[in-house]
Parts: C-alpha cells; sequence; structure tokens
C-alpha cells in the first residue's frame, strides 16, 4: 500500500523569509538544525515564534511524523511526548513534510524506522530533484510503498532499533572518550618538551 493511503501528508508552515523569534510566545516552530536522527525533535532548540503566514496552522501532534524534504539524506523523526512538556504549539518549517498516520494499525514509531532505512532513502534519492541542493516532492513521500507487519512484530522492530541506537550511542561515548585521553597524551608530551 502507499503512504498516501494511510496516511495525511501535508507540507509544513510557509513561513515568509526568516523564522523571527518573539521570546515568551507560545509557539515553537521546528526547523532542520533542531532536529538529529538519533537524538529526535530536539525541543530546546526550537527557536518561539508568531506565525506570519495567512494559512491556518495545523500544529503538531504527539505521534505525527516529520520528513525532510530537502538536503541528500531525507530522515524521519516523531513528534514525541516531550512536545508536551514544552506547554507550547508547534509547527514545522517549509522544509519538512507532515505526515499524520489515519491507520490504527500502523505505529508511528516504526513508520519513523520504516522510512529512515535504505530502501526508502534509496527511493528518495533516486526521485530527488535539484543540482545543488537536493529536495523531494510531495508526490514522491504520498508513493512511498509501505510493508507494515502485524502490531507485535512492529514493536519488536522497533525494539530492536532502539537497543542499536542505545549501542551507537554508547559505542560514540568510548570513540570520545579514547580521543580525549589521546589528546590529553599529546597536551602533555608537547607541554613536558623533554626528550627522554
Amino acid at each position: 500500500m502507499k503512504l498516501k493511503h494511510i496516511a495525511l501528508i501535508n507540507s509544513g508552515y510557509p513561513f515568509r523569509g526568516k523564522i523571527s523569534e518573539v521570546v515568551g510566545s507560545d509557539l515553537v516552530a521546528v526547523q532542520m538544525k533542531d532536529v538529529s536522527l538519533t537524538e529526535g525533535i530536539l525541543w530546546s532548540e526550537c527557536v518561539e515564534t508568531e506565525l506570519t503566514g495567512k494559512r491556518e496552522p495545523d500544529y503538531l501532534a504527539v505521534g505525527d511524523i516529520l520528513v525532510a524534504s530537502r538536503g541528500s539524506h531525507n530522515y524521519a523523526v516523531q513528534v514525541d511526548q516531550k512536545l508536551a512538556i514544552t506547554g507550547k504549539y508547534a509547527v514545522s518549517s517549509p522544509h519538512f513534510f507532515v505526515i499524520r498516520l489515519t491507520n490504527k494499525d500502523i505505529l508511528p514509531e516504526f513508520m519513523v524506522w520504516f522510512l529512515n532505512q535504505e530502501p526508502t532513502q534509496r527511493y528518495f534519492e533516486q526521485n530527488a530533484e535539484g543540482s545543488v541542493t537536493k529536495s523531494i516532492r510531495r508526490s514522491v513521500v504520498e508513493d512511498v510503498f509501505v510493508v507494515a507487519p502485524p502490531i507485535a512484530k512492529q514493536k519488536a522492530i522497533i525494539a530492536m532499533a532502539n537497543i542499536l541506537r542505545e549501542e551507537q550511542s554508547l559505542i560514540q561515548k568510548l570513540v570520545n572518550n579514547g580521543e580525549r585521553m589521546m589528546n590529553a597524551i599529546a597536551r602533555e608530551l608537547f607541554e613536558n618538551k623533554e626528550v627522554r
């Protein structure tokens, strides 16, 4: 089945020009810089702002999925429970597609995993347009072919993906610690310029 048969897919909010900061606003805008493939949406980085366009906003909701429409990697991230903690409304910038699943037999976490996998990413890459900055059209996202196993298997896949993400994070921390140790040794050698 195609993604357009199981989800509503819209572009992010059409801000006019730069998204201006309005401190104290009850609205935040999610931009490309606020999103990490490993950490999801970094809510504390999102700018407080006001809507400048004429379009009625479609505020983000927990479970929505953002897909980057521009760049060399069209990654997907989920709007998680941390949105509620912010106590603010949120919209995405126009550089994202907002996917809201309508089929309750597909978990948002599974769909994020599915969209980030190599076959889907290759499909996005093959259908991207532009020579300098690549972008994908909404129709490309709508036509993603989705294969969804039963909920129990989706949950198992999500659990495995979460374990892998934790392992990758731990490995990166070990690498960072090793690099700090090597830099400390090098600094000590340069400070003790004695050659023995």
